[in-house]
């Protein structure tokens, strides 16, 4: 498919319909039907012209009613696609690049993104505000002061939520791939209920402001406001790069798996039930799986078959398969 003369920075698919695809290139957001191309057509379904800056990413979510993308100015567009135009845009948020989107689905008026200004956002984008602002670059969200631990800033690289199917298994969590090579596992719903007791404090400008997190609980404990997080980092066989990308397993049961990759030119297999309940296990024994390659990893992603279920695209022009069990 000839989609522009300019890179192709993301894509996805349509949740209700896996032949319409959505590809971000510049600032442009393209929208294709598979089936009806041919090789001498690339005439795009739709063409969404809303973003000011490159865009990062795109993403639909699992009702297939909005899309969003997140742009180098740190906005985020919320298209309504059955409308045809722009729901909301998501500003006053990042202070940098906005590298990751994805919606929230269990809750169908939220997305959570990720920047370069090592913040994590939840937006509820019916109202287009943020509704909790977490800052990972704060001394006391890092896990630098830990021997061996890389020493670059805490930028948002990657953010993935689990799937519907995949909640009783995992609860309600976010995943975060940062920059100082940590992953962040998130107990998302302990996140924001540490903010429901507290009344919101109004702004010079007398704008309610979104609540801002401080220290993360170590060891997936809750802390005095009953908030959950646990690091995944170079302590416990963590990546000593920048990690680049992160994502759950859909092959044997679903979500059983956390993978990652990073700039360290390793893959990560964690396993996630043994991250979310870390008392019944040593730290040793999370980290399942360890793969070497040549080159820094770019992103990955896994399939649902019993092999060759787990593809990784680093630096080099090969795309690589391997099996997971």
């Amino acid at each position: 498919m000839e989609v522009s003369n300019e890179p192709i920075s993301s894509l996805c698919f349509n949740s209700g319909n896996e032949n319409v695809i959505y590809v971000s290139t510049g600032k442009e957001v393209k929208c294709f039907d598979v089936h009806m191309l041919s090789e001498n057509s690339w005439k795009p379904l739709e063409s969404y012209n809303y973003n000011k800056e490159e865009i990062n990413q795109v993403t639909c979510n699992s009702k297939s009613s909005f899309l969003a993308s997140a742009d180098d100015g740190g906005e985020i567009k919320i298209i309504d696609i059955r409308q045809q135009c722009v729901f909301k845009t998501l500003r006053n948020g990042h202070t940098s690049i906005c590298s990751s989107v994805q919606f929230i689905p269990w809750r169908p008026w939220e997305v959570i993104t990720g920047g370069l200004d090592t913040k994590l956002i939840t937006w509820d984008f019916s109202k287009g505000r943020p509704s909790k602002i977490v800052d990972l670059g704060l001394p006391d969200m890092s896990s630098a002061s830990k021997a061996g631990q890389c020493f670059n800033p805490a930028f948002v690289h990657s953010i993935k939520v689990p799937d519907v199917d995949m909640l009783d298994k995992l609860g309600k969590i976010c995943v975060v791939a940062r920059g100082d090579g940590v992953i962040d596992v998130i107990d998302m719903e302990s996140e924001l209920a540490s903010i429901r007791p507290k009344s919101s404090t109004k702004s010079r400008t007398g704008i309610h402001s979104a609540s801002k997190c401080s220290l993360p609980a170590e060891g997936g404990v809750a802390d005095e406001y009953g908030r959950k997080w646990f690091h995944l980092d170079y302590s416990i066989g963590g990546h000593t790069a920048a990690a680049s990308c992160v994502a759950f397993s859909l092959f044997g049961e679903r979500g059983k798996f956390l993978v990652s990759g990073g700039n360290d030119k390793l893959v990560k297999v964690w396993d996630c039930s043994r991250c979310l309940d870390p008392g019944q296990t040593g730290n040793n024994e999370l980290l399942h799986l360890n793969i070497n390659l040549s080159k820094k990893v770019n992103w990955l992603c896994t399939t649902p078959a019993e092999s060759d279920n787990l593809v990784v695209c680093d630096t080099t022009k090969v795309v690589k398969v391997y099996t997971v069990s």
